[in-house]
């Protein structure tokens, strides 16, 4: 759980965290885009992104997540 430990940055590629199933990154000061790495986590079925400083459009890569059930982006800036 990384929520609200005022990281900063770009999240970090996590692509060799296959096993992984959640994924709280929500309230920090995150910056830049989603990245499309996420969508390479077959496992994760739980990411939280709200209430950060990203922007961009959610990547498409998300859609190869079968398992993801809840996926939050609220309050997240998108541009298109």
């Amino acid at each position: 759980n990384l929520q609200a430990k005022s990281l900063t940055g770009s999240i970090p590629d996590l692509s060799g965290l296959t096993a992984l199933q959640w994924l709280y990154l929500s309230n920090n000061q995150f910056t830049g885009s989603i990245p499309s790495t996420l969508g390479n986590l077959p496992s994760l079925t739980k990411l939280y992104l709200h209430l950060n400083q990203l922007t961009g459009t959610i990547p498409s890569s998300l859609g190869n997540l079968n398992a993801l059930t809840l996926l939050s982006v609220l309050e997240v800036l998108y541009h298109h």
